[in-house]
């Protein structure tokens, strides 16, 4: 029955009249979709239900709508601030000759002499107010704000010039082609009796924990290392408490086994110590006294099969070597932005400070994975220790402490993963930041000031300490304070000229990533209010220090498989594959557990969470550059608030 038009109609709610007309079809091409409100198309729908091309395409139109309707507002906003920029700085001749007129002008810096009108010519009480706040702030508040800039600039330009060296010394390595290098081949490959005994041996450890994404890859990759099968040893140390999680890497690990595989599964009652606990609950054990080196791979990482021959040689004919680490290489760099912001900072810090150091100093911080071991140089640094929360670093130190040598093999590379979201990638900063300052505290009694002042002053105050306080003391507090207090004033050069060489340089290891460069000036901007806070917190061991959470993954096998690790997941829940290896019982509860895990597994409704600190940062800089906008200042600041601003109000939502 066609809809009636009539508007008293509708608004009466008349009953429909006329003959009702009941239509049938057979084998429909259309689903019905119910539609509660106007967000209602946007919600997932369960699967199966978007059977139609034609429904899919006028959701797809009515997003389309929602983004053009934002985008066109947007434009709307940047047009008025580009015209109301326009008109400042029309007026902004006229108004520096007025304040060169009345002896007041903006820069108070320029006149040390300022202006007070007597108390009779000043009319009500805001007047007098405003008369004694210049007062103070040029008495007080100016003078104490300049000197914080002018220690912070210092910092930044010793920082500065310690990044430019490290670079220098890239370039170098590069032009002189210096690489680590193993003499000959130290291992007999020929296939006669007795050939493997030149292998040492070799135990592969893998801490996990609740690692359902990856332990499948890691596990497959490390299994498939060409190595002698009877000088290795594989550890599975999983530190998982969810019971499901247990009996899929039990699986896992037995299909292997029933290979041939030398590999055994180890699981903590106790859980204490995080990683640092793992790792040394396992070396406890009394078959590792039979063992040489070892490895270490985290649950996301993808050792290609010849990565021992290409690692444990350096150790042959070399017996203070204690550490052998390798360069990662992430799956997932060009996933988003966020990774792909991930991926300058990681490379400047592989192929430019840890090659630099293995080169000149052999020392630099161990990274926790993707390295080779040896044994006696654990033992004789303490072994793993777990007072903070970068064991890694941890040992390095002492290692280096105890005249233990390292090589960086930049040519060497591990597949691995980078954090997907920004919730994962904050809180694996905040590890990552006050972690070593927990270190710091506990190694400086230790370390004797003339023989390792590198140590002290290049590893931690330096690039641990320096570095996260100066870019959020300088550019995230001082800068903006700048624009209240006109008399204190930055240099142009500490503004645009330095940061601009400084993040030019830090984008070269990844050439591909020159187009992101300003999104990753600014984004750095903001993560500096997350890295400060870390630093203080180890610093002064604050609660949040001791934090520890696995970062999450993703499960990416390969660069090609970024589309098929949902399908994969969904296939090994609907037809999932045991081993033989395995009891018909532990299959039987294996499965049921599977079973569970299938009906319970609803898709999650992801939340939008505000974050704080980098909100009130967001709103700082806005302030600021909107008080730099109406007092018609230089427009380069303006620009540069406006986009730090933007930056981090978009990172806090």
């Amino acid at each position: 029955m066609a809809p009636r038009l009539s508007l008293f109609d509708w608004w009466a709610r008349d009953a429909a009249k006329g003959t009702p007309v009941i239509v049938k079809m057979e084998n429909p091409d259309f689903s019905i979709v119910e539609i509660d409100g106007p967000d209602a198309a946007f919600k997932p729908v369960e699967k199966g239900r978007l059977k139609n091309a034609k429904q899919v395409r006028w959701i797809l139109l009515l997003k389309a709508n929602r983004a053009v309707d934002c985008v066109a507002w947007l434009a709307t906003i940047l047009w008025a601030l580009l015209g109301t920029i326009k008109r400042r700085l029309i007026l902004r001749e006229g108004v520096a000759l007025a304040s060169e007129k009345l002896g007041r002008g903006w820069h108070y810096f320029e006149n040390p002499n300022l202006y007070i009108p007597h108390t009779s010519d000043i009319q009500g009480f805001f007047h007098l107010v405003y008369v004694a706040w210049l007062e103070l702030r040029g008495q007080y508040i100016a003078p104490f704000v300049q000197s914080l800039s002018t220690f912070c600039v210092v910092l930044f330009m010793i920082q500065s010039l310690d990044r430019l060296i490290l670079c220098l010394g890239c370039l170098y390595i590069k032009l002189k082609k210096i690489k680590p290098e193993v003499n000959g081949d130290p291992f007999q490959l020929d296939d006669s009796e007795g050939a493997h005994c030149n292998y040492p041996m070799v135990l592969v450890q893998i801490p996990m924990c609740n690692e359902r994404e990856v332990y499948e890859l890691s596990i497959s990759a490390v299994c498939q290392l060409d190595w002698p099968k009877e000088r290795l040893l594989i550890q599975v140390l999983d530190d998982s408490n969810d019971e499901g999680i247990q009996w899929l890497i039990k699986a896992e690990v037995s299909k292997w086994s029933q290979k041939g595989i030398n590999i055994i599964y180890r699981h903590r009652l106790v859980r204490t110590g995080y990683k640092a606990g793992n790792l040394k609950s396992a070396m406890s054990c009394d078959y590792v006294k039979d063992y040489e080196l070892f490895a270490i791979f985290d649950a996301d990482f993808q050792p290609t099969p010849d990565f021992l021959k290409q690692t444990v040689p350096h150790f042959k004919d070399n017996p203070e070597l204690g550490l052998v680490q390798a360069r990662w290489t992430f799956v997932n760099k060009d996933e988003n932005l966020l990774t792909r912001l991930q991926n300058i900072n990681l490379c400047f810090h592989f192929e430019v400070e840890q090659q630099v150091n293995g080169v000149f100093l052999n020392f630099f911080g161990f990274n926790g994975t993707a390295g080779v071991w040896r044994i006696k140089a654990l033992e004789d640094s303490g072994g793993w220790l777990e007072r903070t929360t970068v064991e890694d670093m941890d040992i390095a130190v002492r290692a280096h402490l105890n005249g233990w040598k390292f090589i960086f093999l930049n040519d060497v590379k591990v597949l691995c993963e980078v954090p997907e979201s920004f919730e994962a990638y904050r809180k694996q900063q905040h590890r990552w930041h006050s972690g070593p300052m927990q270190l710091f505290r506990l190694c400086l009694p230790a370390i004797s000031i003339w023989k390792k002042a590198n140590l002290i002053f290049l590893f931690f105050l330096l690039r641990k300490l320096i570095l996260p306080f100066y870019s959020f003391t300088l550019f995230c507090i001082v800068l903006p304070l700048m624009m209240f207090i006109p008399e204190a004033e930055l240099p142009m050069w500490v503004l645009c000229y330095v940061p601009a060489l400084m993040t030019f340089l830090n984008i070269l290891p990844a050439p591909k990533s020159i187009p992101f460069l300003a999104p990753y000036l600014l984004f750095e901007n903001t993560m500096s209010v997350t890295k400060f806070n870390a630093m203080i917190s180890g610093l002064f061991q604050l609660g949040s220090s001791y934090e520890w959470i696995v970062t999450k993954k993703a499960g990416r096998s390969s660069e090609s498989d970024l589309l098929a690790a949902a399908d994969r997941d969904m296939k090994a829940l609907i037809q999932p594959q045991f081993s033989r290896g395995a009891s018909e019982n532990d299959l039987s509860d294996l499965g049921l557990l599977k079973e569970q895990k299938g009906e319970t597994l609803k898709p999650v409704k992801k939340i939008n969470k505000i974050y704080r600190k980098e909100l009130v940062l967001a709103f700082l800089l806005l302030t600021a550059a909107v008080r730099s906008l109406l007092s018609a200042t230089d427009s380069t600041s303006t620009f540069c608030f406006s986009k730090e601003s933007v930056s981090s109000l978009l990172v806090s939502i």
